[in-house]
């Protein structure tokens, strides 16, 4: 028998500050009345789109548990089976960030869940992270028990929650994608429509760009609970929220529904970049992490400026730093359908940049059917956008790109056509450019755990053109002879990345990257 709340339908007719009346709990419930209206009073909660994470985001979340032997509970109930045992697949990403105090908790049980003798061990915790899967699974298990209010008692005491996927919608205080159903585009079903609550006020959706869901939560919930706040972001994104400030980290964007702030151009969102700053309280935007770069908009549009118009063929630049984006635009592209993101979709013909792929290629053995890389998966992939680590794609070189070098970084659209050229986008090379930072990512081992031994690490200069950039090495690669087309230039030792991508082969992006890469690097270079 199921065990579900509904949502306050109460919601969407009160303000940010009557929330805790109406019901929904407060997360500062061991230390009085709440100083915050959506976020945590104490503590740290940590919401992630799915998909394949980064060192970025295992590093703020074992940070705030109180380091790497805290206590760290891995909740991966949401998967469905009936029984996780302590090496639970979701547990290999923690350890491997280092985190030494690992603890599965698991039940199907309200009755064990209800009790102190399973609650106990969170009471020792410094985070709980919820793993992916579907959603009314943790309702079922964990609503209303001694366990959930164990869980609430972390944040109390200024440790961490967290989730992905399913476990990021369920820290919200409206479920999305609540249903039991397998139809996974139920977004509001009226016997799982309460999360645990950890932000106030919130509804969350996960895998939005990777699987083309940008409009749902427009078109089904915010005209239901106008007075909500939806959150989303895409695969391997976070918001980082401490009190009712929310800081974006991670390898694409995020999207607020229902803020102050004006909504995007066209769209009934506005986007968030790594970096950003959002006050869930006001909703508004605090700080734009492009605010502090000395690469300002007005310096790329105008090296970008013949792509004004879609006649004049598309472009498209991503800048970043200290993993911060501080410039994601496109050119002459038009609006795609289902509000994608146009540096997402199209993809762009890499030319001679398709060499890193097969640099990086001949380096990785095949690996062995139904294994996904150093990903931790969480729910099979569905709806729109999906198309499967593990498929049989055509050529070795296609399998490559498709299961060895997109998986552990969580590239969705790149693929390989049958000649070994590439196609990608900004967005998911930046995925690239922030794996290839971190000697781990990518290993000559067909088993991903095994990346103890430093003669498992690949190559990682092997297909770029390399030279000294300031006292640092510089890698470049470009899509055609001469710097024409296509750019992808990184400096690791400074942290930054440069991306541009265009269709019009006359184009110098060689010359276009390093002039944004200078002005990128001029303040570090006094």
């Amino acid at each position: 028998m199921s065990f579900a709340r509904p949502f306050y339908a109460a919601l969407a007719l009160v303000v940010p500050a009557a929330l805790v009346a109406q019901g929904t709990r407060s997360s500062s419930s061991a230390n009085g009345p709440a100083s915050t209206h959506v976020g945590p009073a104490n503590g740290t909660v940590i919401v992630v789109g799915g998909g394949a994470m980064g060192p970025e985001i295992y590093g703020k979340f074992i940070e705030a548990a109180g380091g790497p032997n805290a206590l760290i509970i891995d909740v991966p109930t949401a998967g469905g089976d009936s029984v996780y045992g302590q090496n639970a697949p979701g547990t290999r990403g923690w350890k491997q960030a280092g985190a030494k105090n690992v603890y599965v908790l698991h039940t199907t049980d309200r009755k064990l869940a209800d009790s102190d003798s399973f609650a106990a061990i969170v009471s020792k915790a410094g985070g709980v992270w919820f793993e992916g899967g579907r959603q009314y699974h943790l309702v079922d298990s964990y609503a209303g028990t001694k366990t959930e209010r164990a869980f609430h008692d972390v944040l109390a005491r200024g440790g961490v929650v967290g989730g992905s996927s399913a476990g990021a919608s369920i820290l919200g205080d409206f479920l999305v994608r609540g249903a039991p159903s397998n139809n996974n585009y139920i977004m509001d079903d009226p016997g799982y429509e309460k999360g645990f609550a950890f932000l106030r006020g919130v509804g969350i959706d996960q895998h939005v760009v990777a699987r083309e869901r940008l409009p749902d939560l427009a078109d089904s919930i915010m005209p239901k609970y106008p007075n909500l706040l939806g959150l989303s972001e895409d695969e391997g994104t976070a918001w980082v929220v401490r009190g009712d400030t929310a800081t974006i980290v991670g390898r694409n964007k995020a999207f607020v529904y229902g803020a102050k702030d004006s909504d995007d151009e066209g769209k009934p969102f506005l986007t968030l970049h790594p970096g950003d700053r959002f006050n869930l309280a006001t909703r508004r935007v605090i700080h734009r992490a492009a605010d502090d770069s000395p690469v300002r908009a007005t310096f790329v549009d105008a090296l970008f400026s013949k792509f004004g118009s879609s006649s004049a063929g598309g472009a498209t630049v991503l800048v970043a730093r200290d993993g911060e984006v501080v410039v994601d635009k496109s050119y002459g592209i038009p609006a795609q359908p289902r509000y994608m993101t146009t540096t997402t979709v199209p993809q762009f013909a890499l030319g001679e940049i398709s060499q890193v792929f097969h640099s990086l290629c001949a380096q990785l053995p095949e690996q062995p059917a139904g294994r996904r890389g150093g990903a931790v998966a969480n729910a099979p992939a569905q709806g729109r956008g999906g198309r499967g680590a593990g498929a049989n794609t055509g050529t070795p070189f296609q399998t490559c790109v498709a299961r060895r070098i997109s998986t552990p970084i969580g590239m969705h659209k790149t693929n390989a056509d049958s000649a070994g050229e590439v196609h990608s986008d900004v967005d998911e090379l930046y995925r690239l450019a922030l794996g290839l930072e971190h000697a781990q990512t990518f290993t000559r081992s067909s088993t991903p755990a095994d990346t103890t031994s430093d003669s498992q690490v690949v190559d990682y200069a092997s297909g770029w053109d390399t030279d000294t950039y300031h006292g640092t090495n510089r890698y470049s690669a470009f899509s055609a002879a001469g710097g024409k087309r296509g750019a992808f230039v990184r400096v690791p030792g400074r942290h930054a990345t440069v991306i541009v991508l265009t269709n019009d082969d006359g184009f110098d992006a060689k010359a276009a990257a390093n002039s944004i890469l200078d002005r990128l690097l001029s303040d570090q270079q006094r």
